[in-house]
This record gives structure tokens, C-alpha cells and sequence, in this order.
């Protein structure tokens, strides 16, 4: 059984950078997409990141292109998301999944993911 292990969160200031770390153990990441998602206080999960399993394919939310970068390094069995220009809107709780199989045009979708970590609260002050 996969297991996830997010690390990086915090507390930063407006404009500020974090990077999140997803540490996949008793599996191989190489063998599923990966994803982040994000829950802010009173709102539901929503998709933040997609990486395809050979990094050739990524996808964002809108809101966040051009500031986060989903990134992978199947040696390590890590994912990565770089933050930047972080906003107070971006405060949340982060998860990250991993999914083994994703039918195609649901990369966005919770219910495609079969593993999840704990999550990583990141904090953006004002």
C-alpha cells in the first residue's frame, strides 16, 4: 500500500515562495500520475496540479499558472510543487495523490486518485 508524505508547508508572506514535497513509500512513484489538490478553510477540495507519470504532461488551475510548477523526480520518489506570488487566497491545506490509472480529461478530478498524504498546511499572510 502507498503511502504519501507531504513536507514544506508553513507560513509566508505575501509574494513569498514555498516549495511542497510528496515522499511516495512501499511503492513506486514512476508507476502513477500525481496530482496536489487543496482544501481552504470552509471550501471544498479543489485540483491545484497534475504530473503525467513520465513528466511529459502537466496541468494547472487556472489560477495558479504561472505561479506554481508541479514537478517530479522518479529517482527520488518525490513531487515537487514550487509556489511563487503566493496570495492570501492560496491559504490552505494541500494533498497530494497519486493515481495508477486516469481515464483521460478527469487528470482534475479527486475520485481518480487512490493514494492521498496527510496534507500540508501553507499559510499566506497579508
Amino acid at each position: 500500500q502507498a503511502q504519501l508524505v507531504e513536507s514544506g508547508g508553513g507560513l509566508v508572506q505575501a509574494g513569498g515562495s514555498l516549495r511542497l514535497s510528496c515522499k511516495i513509500q512501499d511503492a513506486t512513484i514512476s508507476h502513477y500520475a500525481m496530482g496536489w489538490f487543496r482544501q481552504a478553510p470552509g471550501k471544498e477540495l479543489e485540483f491545484v496540479a497534475y504530473i503525467s507519470w513520465k513528466r511529459k504532461t502537466t496541468y494547472y488551475e487556472d489560477s495558479v499558472k504561472g505561479r506554481f510548477t508541479i514537478s517530479r523526480d522518479n529517482a527520488l520518489n518525490i513531487v515537487y510543487l514550487q509556489m511563487n506570488s503566493l496570495k492570501p487566497e492560496d491559504t490552505a491545506v494541500y494533498y497530494c495523490a497519486a493515481a495508477s490509472t486516469i481515464a483521460g480529461g478527469r487528470e482534475y478530478s479527486a475520485d481518480e486518485y487512490e493514494h492521498w498524504g496527510q496534507g500540508a498546511r501553507v499559510t499566506v499572510s497579508s
